[in-house]
């Protein structure tokens, strides 16, 4: 296989990833556009081949990355891919659920696996506990810090019912294809304030100026 081949790109050629076990979707790269700017430490709960952590860094290179996956191959594969692109970040094997440690961050951001069923061969996005792990990332967050997450439109009540508990100002912005009603859904929330809810119209999951100019949500509300 030639270099070309092995290697994809992401946000119009900002981000390369070598193929592997696992190669991420469109999602990562939603997911990385709705982080705040002006954020100094992010930790990535299931980081997997560095999806996206690397869209991330490529919003914003003075953040610090923290990644966390339960899977040794995936981890290896994403330094792999930090390399590529001459990037860093710390890389912790463990699972979410059952980390212990009294680091907290700015953000915490997560691609969760919504996925009901069989798990696929690398064994992500299938059957999590969505509320338990939705409890598990918030705890890690800095009062005041942002904890941003994407999920199948069909799971966002689990995720919405336990931010509840912890976040406020959260914001809900949907994700359509070729349905009527969404296929995804990305929620953002601050930890320990009081606001209300933002219910945003939402863009096709395939919107261009996100998935290959690069630009933010913020910015590209901004400008709607």
């Amino acid at each position: 296989m030639s270099e070309k081949q092995e290697i994809f790109t992401l946000i119009g050629g900002r981000v390369r990833m070598m193929r592997g076990r696992y190669n991420p979707t469109s999602d990562a790269v939603w997911l990385a556009a709705f982080i705040p700017s002006g954020i100094k430490t992010v930790l990535d709960v299931g980081i997997g081949t560095g999806g996206v952590g690397l869209c991330a860094i490529a919003h914003n290179k003075n953040i610090k990355l923290t990644g966390l996956d339960i899977s040794r191959e995936m981890l290896s594969e994403c330094a792999t891919n930090m390399d590529l692109n001459n990037f860093s970040a710390e890389l912790i094997n463990a699972d979410i659920n059952t980390w212990r440690t009294d680091k907290t961050f700015d953000a915490v951001v997560t691609n969760p696996p919504y996925f009901r069923g069989t798990p696929a061969r690398h064994n992500a996005h299938h059957n999590a506990d969505l509320t338990t792990w939705t409890k598990k990332c918030i705890a890690r967050i800095r009062p005041h810090g942002y904890f941003c997450i994407i999920v199948s439109a069909d799971r966002m009540d689990e995720i919405i019912s336990e931010m509840h508990h912890h976040c406020g100002d959260t914001e809900i912005f949907p994700l359509f294809g070729t349905k009527n009603t969404a296929e995804r859904v990305l929620i953002r929330g601050r930890m320990g304030t009081r606001g209300g809810a933002t219910l945003y119209s939402g863009l096709s999951m395939n919107y261009e100026p996100i998935l290959r100019d690069g630009l933010t949500i913020d910015d590209t509300l901004s400008t709607l």
